[in-house]
């Protein structure tokens, strides 16, 4: 039962683009960057969903605004010291 109410859990894939000629990426060409859990929520009055991708901390890393027309805008946060 307390299964129920966790959120999923799950792998983020890196992989090179300029190496992948394709549409397929093959296993030795991917490797596991971290892990993310994604959460949607939607403003029913403008049609947009809110996609948060945040890491294993909760940490917010993405917000992805999706309209109903198909347009989609993301901003990407990096927590990293540099």
């Amino acid at each position: 039962m307390a299964d129920d109410f966790e959120e999923a859990i799950f792998n983020e894939f890196y992989f090179d683009h300029a190496l992948n000629k394709g549409a397929v990426v093959k296993s030795g060409q991917a490797e596991i960057s971290g892990k993310a859990k994604i959460s949607i929520e939607e403003d029913s009055h403008d049609g947009i969903k809110i996609i948060l991708k945040k890491d294993e901390n909760d940490a917010i890393k993405e917000i992805k605004f999706v309209c109903s027309c198909g347009q989609s805008k993301a901003v990407v946060l990096d927590y990293t010291d540099q």
